[in-house]
């Protein structure tokens, strides 16, 4: 880990070696020893959907699993504040440059509790997030994580393609839609919203607060 630029101390940004490209990083890095569970979600999805997603996000609090998303897409960036909320680790995956510019006020003191790292394995002339660079960011979300849940993936999308390559792969998707399609056709396992919360929220009613 070589220091890549100096602010403050709570600011100093990093290289991290990560799935054999160097990525820049700011934050606690150590974050990337807890298990990882990649968020990815496509922009659209069925109401069931969002509503267990954002059970999901409220029940998974405590579990002690590091989130990684790029919380771009509507869902993800819901998800967001509702975890901010919890204690666990957070990893944002940004899909342009490694900004640090104009942070949010609850990501800087997630940032200085130790709780959130910001990685960007983007370089400096990537900008803007444009297509093509929000797919490789999710690619590289499922890269990074052990884990991947993809609560919706429509039909024919880019994030659909991502979680079929995946299952060829042999890597497990889980998934709240139960509708038939080429997700289930593959492999990927279908939970229900508290399937990766902690043992003493497993018998906790779905719904509520947030």
């Amino acid at each position: 880990m070589k220091p890549r630029k100096s602010l403050t101390t709570s600011w100093q940004t990093h290289e991290v070696d990560l799935a054999n490209r160097s990525v820049a990083a700011m934050g606690t890095v150590q974050l990337l020893n807890h298990r990882k569970l990649a968020l990815v979600c496509s922009r659209k999805c069925p109401g069931d959907v969002i509503l267990k997603t954002y059970d999901f996000a409220r029940l998974v609090r405590g579990s002690g699993l590091a989130i990684v998303s790029g919380f771009h897409s509507t869902i993800e960036k819901d998800c967001l504040p509702i975890l901010l909320r919890g204690s666990d680790p957070i990893i944002i995956v940004q899909g342009h440059r490694l900004s640090t510019s104009r942070l949010p006020i609850e990501w800087q003191k997630a940032i200085r509790n130790g709780r959130l790292l910001l990685l960007s394995p983007f370089g400096e002339n990537d900008r803007r997030v444009t297509t093509e660079l929000a797919a490789e960011r999710n690619r590289f979300v499922a890269t990074i994580s052990d884990d991947v849940l993809i609560p919706y993936a429509t039909p024919g999308s880019k994030t659909e393609a991502d979680a079929l390559s995946l299952l060829a792969a042999g890597r497990r998707v889980c998934t709240f839609d139960d509708r038939p399609g080429s997700l289930l056709d593959a492999g990927a396992t279908v939970v229900m919203p508290n399937y990766f919360a902690p043992r003493a929220t497993l018998l906790a009613p779905v719904g509520g607060e947030q």
